[in-house]
């Protein structure tokens, strides 16, 4: 699944390499992409790069080399291309192994949108319930989830940016390694990995400026796991 810049971004450095042969600067790809900086443009080569559709090439400066395209491109590899628009950003989603089919009038569900989650230090959670975001069915979890933006830059090992909306899947347990939702003493909630450490919880950053948080089990509630992530480009 890529998202709708990640698509761009793949387009814009395929036609570069078939009308020149060499691939476009970083500034080029950010002004092509409208992007305000260049480590917009990092995110996305890595994720291109992680998900097998491109490869940078060793010893050579600004050398990408296309590994595979989605099909509707003419990549024998991927599959038809279909997009779905919600309010965070636009997925593009592959078809794999099927044949074209019309999206159904119900592949989008709205749920709360829940506030501001700290992925830094503990922050009141669960504000503003009252407000609603559509999202892409094939997001959800297997029970109900909600939303919620991220505040701070814990997280950024995993991906998980500052202004993100990450889809929550509601629950009050999780096993090791899962990232979650744990609220603190009933009043202060923060996203974090799970690790239980004999009769305590430890909530684990994904950043190395950060040092894992530590409590009793009884201080320490799960709400819920995360199970997807939507990030707006601007």
């Amino acid at each position: 699944m890529l998202t709708a810049k990640q698509h761009q971004l793949l387009q814009f450095i395929n036609q570069r390499l078939t009308d020149s042969g060499v691939s476009p600067s970083f500034d080029e790809m950010k002004d092509a992409l409208g992007l305000k900086s260049k480590s917009g443009v990092h995110r996305l080569i890595n994720a291109l790069e992680e998900r097998g559709f491109i490869r940078r090439m060793a010893n050579r400066a600004r050398a990408l080399e296309i590994v595979k395209l989605p099909e509707a491109q003419g990549a024998a590899s991927a599959s038809t291309i279909q997009v779905a628009s919600t309010s965070a950003n636009n997925v593009v989603e592959g078809n794999f192994g099927k044949a074209p089919a019309a999206a159904p009038a119900n592949d989008m569900v709205s749920i709360p949108m829940h506030g501001r989650i700290a992925a830094g230090t503990p922050i009141e959670a669960l504000e503003n319930s009252d407000s609603m975001i559509d999202i892409p069915v094939s997001m959800m979890g297997r029970g109900a989830c909600y939303a919620l933006e991220i505040s701070g830059d814990s997280m950024i090992e995993l991906g998980i940016m500052d202004g993100d909306t990450v889809l929550i899947e509601s629950g009050n347990t999780a096993r090791n390694g899962e990232v979650v939702v744990a609220l603190v003493d009933s009043e202060e909630a923060t996203l974090k990995t799970l690790q239980r450490n004999g009769q305590n919880i430890d909530l684990i950053p994904a950043n190395k400026d950060y040092q894992t948080q530590s409590y009793q089990a009884g201080r320490v509630q799960i709400q819920g796991r995360l199970v997807g992530l939507m990030r707006q480009y601007h």
